[in-house]
């Protein structure tokens, strides 16, 4: 069996990196695309290697030479790579189609090496390697049937959205046995450019194939296994988290801060979203008036103002709406004078905005990061705080102070002239006993020392609509609307707001189930032997690891070898050299799936 790899390509959409090289150059973790690609053929007693070059071929010559790891290497070069598709490159191998099996792949390609392996021992002899297609995918769909024959080639100007589910993406790795290429591929491959010419795709000779002829084509369809095109800077990007070495990859998805709808394997416990809201029901709605909606420009500050009071039961002189609860905070923190005091271990945003000179902290002497407000008090007064953060379940501890608690400390730091910084963001994942909110017009007016902020992302499961509130008394309101854009946030942000109260019983009871699955969850990490978990009414559980067992090697075993995602907090202000983790609580099957891989760790470790 032998290769053909197409390099002719000139990568212009990867800008700088393709400047003086090929595509198949560019490098990921220190090995070029094609040498990698080489390296998985090699593996697998592939005997010689056919490479189409065009677009700096010298210097892949150069690169690779003639044999590679005992295969031999020949070359095709592509003289019209900048006036020709990739038909043309396949066009001109094609007498090498004709002389053996090949495995066909694309030199923009990176992948596992088990999907080489897969391809030979695939059990039909001509199969098309295909993946389930995902929303930021472009290129070649395929649709096909119960028994993974290949029905149609869909190209992007016949693709239907609303049938993508029934779509697979073609991964442009293809294996075509002799007898394929000598009876069907290759004359109509011929014909096809003889008819049509070398501007063209090599996917639209096996669409011709697959309609006139019997269907021999297969599917070999790729579930967990990854893969990705580089056709440009992002999918560069992607790439590069995808498959660092597992010494950076952890931290490379930590630098994306989010964005992993292009990682759909990946199962997220970092980032903290209710995985129960918003419901079917109102995402059909927001799917239904998309398209009018992108066509129109969002409403002003007043009127998000409204919608806002609406929700949170305050007047419209009382709130604000962020973009993000992260532009409200950079609107309250920049710039402030007085001192501010933060509880670590904490969620960074406050500390991060507030000029360090200015800032005081308070770290519980504890293993539970746990304390009372006759603790917050003390501190107060002991630092001389001005503005107090107080973030309500805490983050990452899940510590909680009852309702009395915080009015009382609110009214006591009031009489300090002290303000409180309030942030209920998780606080509607409390326990329905305990739940509250001072969201209320009638309070924030009698504590004028008290400002209210909540993370519309987290508790409503809507984070890619980037909503914020803040809410304080209407002198203060007015001096922050001052420093907000009035068009910060989008039309379909405004849009959630408006329809939201149709949908406020369908949220509480998403509230509900986080509360009962973290219950049930919280009862399944106390039995693990190593894991010491501290009591949260958040959507997240602290977990402190017991010697030997670090974080940072629980955190990368299990995004590399389970594509799960927790946060490493064990380098976090406040927390020292203690070895903690926090863990989302998702769904019951994605919790299940976490506990399952636990044990495997242990056996690893």
């Amino acid at each position: 069996m032998q290769g053909i790899i197409l390099a002719a390509g000139m990568g212009k959409r990867l800008g700088e990196l393709t400047k003086d090289r090929t595509k198949c150059m560019i490098t990921i973790n220190g090995v070029t695309l094609l040498e990698r690609a080489l390296n998985q053929l090699s593996q697998n007693n592939i005997t010689r290697v056919i490479i189409v070059i065009g677009y700096f071929g010298d210097k892949v010559r150069n690169l690779i030479g003639n044999t590679y790891k005992g295969m031999d290497i020949e070359y095709i070069e592509n003289k019209i790579f900048n006036k020709t598709n990739n038909i043309y490159s396949l066009y001109l191998a094609r007498d090498w189609l004709l002389g053996d099996d090949t495995i066909l792949l694309e030199s923009d390609l990176i992948f596992e090496d088990s999907v080489i392996e897969r391809v030979i021992n695939a059990p039909y002899p001509d199969i098309a390697v295909v993946a389930k297609y995902q929303n930021w995918m472009n290129g070649t769909a395929i649709i096909l049937d119960e028994h993974d024959t290949i029905l149609d080639f869909i190209s992007k100007q016949y693709f239907i959205t609303s049938q993508k589910n029934d779509y697979f993406k073609t991964v442009n790795i293809y294996r075509f046995s002799r007898e394929f290429s000598k009876t069907r591929y290759v004359p109509f491959l011929e014909a096809y450019c003889s008819a049509v010419g070398h501007n063209e795709y090599y996917e639209q000779v096996l669409r011709i194939i697959t309609l006139l002829e019997d269907k021999k084509l297969k599917a070999l369809r790729l579930e967990k296994e990854k893969w990705y095109e580089i056709d440009d800077l992002n999918d560069f990007s992607i790439a590069e988290t995808l498959f660092a070495d597992e010494g950076n990859e952890l931290e490379s998805y930590y630098q994306r801060y989010g964005g992993f709808w292009r990682f759909p394997n990946l199962l997220d416990f970092c980032y903290l979203v209710n995985p129960y809201f918003p419901s079917p029901l109102m995402l059909d709605e927001m799917r239904e008036e998309l398209p009018f909606i992108l066509a129109q420009y969002p409403s002003g500050q007043r009127v998000n103002q409204i919608l806002a009071a609406n929700i949170f039961h305050v007047t419209p002189n009382n709130i604000v709406v962020g973009n993000g609860a992260a532009e409200l905070i950079k609107s309250l923190q920049e710039g402030y004078t007085g001192i501010t005091g933060v509880i670590r271990p904490t969620f960074d945003e406050y500390s991060n905005r507030t000029d360090p000179s200015k800032l005081r902290v308070y770290t519980p002497k504890n293993k539970n990061f746990s304390y009372t407000s006759a603790d917050l008090l003390n501190f107060v007064q002991s630092e001389n705080v001005q503005r107090l953060i107080l973030i309500n379940p805490d983050n990452p501890s899940g510590h909680f102070l009852p309702k009395d608690e915080v009015l009382a400390l609110c009214s006591q730091l009031e009489i300090l002239g002290c303000e409180m910084v309030l942030d209920e963001s998780f606080v509607d994942f409390a326990d329905s006993s305990v739940r509250f909110s001072l969201f209320s017009s009638e309070v924030l007016e009698k504590h004028q020392n008290l400002i209210v902020i909540k993370s519309i992302s987290k508790s409503y499961g809507v984070p890619g609509l980037r909503l914020g509130v803040l809410a304080a008394d209407t002198e203060r309101i007015k001096k922050i609307s001052q420093h907000i854009s009035i068009w910060n946030i989008n039309s379909f942000g405004e849009f959630f707001l408006q329809i939201f109260a149709k949908y406020q019983n369908e949220y509480l009871d998403a509230c509900d189930l986080i509360a009962a699955e973290r219950g049930r969850f919280f009862g399944e990490l106390e039995t693990i032997s190593w894991m010491r978990v501290i009591p949260s009414e958040a959507n997240y559980f602290l977990c402190e690891l017991e010697f030997p067992y670090a974080a940072n090697d629980l955190a990368r075993f299990l995004l590399h070898n389970h594509n799960i995602l927790i946060k490493d907090c064990s380098g976090k202000d406040g927390i020292d050299d203690r070895q903690y983790i926090r863990i989302a609580v998702r769904g019951t099957d994605d919790n299940n799936q976490f506990l399952n891989a636990l044990p495997q760790f242990i056996k690893n470790h």
